[in-house]
């Protein structure tokens, strides 16, 4: 893993190849049988069970597909999740809105 990563997203990619590893033993599916699923190599996969940030995203993500999982990925960086974001959108709401005004022959100006 880069170890130019922040402290946290290290720690995040560790989580989630953990998370990764324990969803393939739930479901009993050997390493090898899952890599071929996943279209990637045998030790692909046990980098990304380690959490190793120089593994690409498409390889997480047919991994995360392999598993039937993947819904959970499209929804990643929703904005139903980005708490930080709505926050920072809803200060540039406006205080009021008002209707285009009209002029005296009720067409809008």
């Amino acid at each position: 893993m880069s170890k130019s990563l922040p402290i946290p997203v290290q720690k995040a990619m560790r989580k989630l190849g953990q998370d990764i590893s324990d969803a393939r033993r739930r479901r009993r599916i050997p390493l090898k049988l899952l890599a071929e699923r996943a279209d990637i190599s045998q030790r692909t996969l046990v980098k990304i069970e380690q959490g190793d940030a120089s593994v690409g995203m498409a390889s997480y993500a047919g991994v995360i597909f392999a598993l039937g999982m993947v819904e959970r990925l499209s929804d990643l960086v929703d904005a139903r999740h980005d708490l930080t974001g709505r926050a920072l959108e809803e200060e540039h709401l406006p205080k009021r809105v008002r209707l285009p005004s009209k002029d005296k022959d009720g067409a809008k100006q």
